[in-house]
């Protein structure tokens, strides 16, 4: 599911762009007046889109990794500080108790 969301998000980002500039590396094959080259030229264009397009996904797909790798160090590490924090508490707890059994 997450995956398609990536691809899906990384496809409507180039379409945006592609709306407002002209796509790097794709040809221009609209003025190819030879029906088999313009064929083989949009052709070359659709396998460089999915090959960028797969580029991208597996890029983000990485920095996903490398996030949710950090979320659960992250996670961790505030597990640690609440189970610290209720030692503390306990302990404070204990030491007002015994304080009032002194007096």
């Amino acid at each position: 599911m997450l995956n398609g969301i990536v691809v899906l998000t990384v496809l409507l980002l180039a379409i945006g762009a592609a709306a407002a500039q002209d796509v790097q590396g794709v040809e221009l094959c609209t003025q190819e007046r030879n029906l088999d080259k313009r064929t083989s030229c949009l052709q070359s264009n659709v396998g460089y889109l999915q090959q960028l397009v797969a580029k991208n996904a597996s890029d983000a797909q990485q920095k996903l990794n490398v996030v949710n790798g950090e979320i659960a160090a992250l996670k961790s590490a505030l597990a640690t500080l609440q189970a610290s924090l209720e030692q503390l508490h306990l302990a404070a707890k204990k030491s007002e108790g015994k304080k009032s059994e002194d007096k």
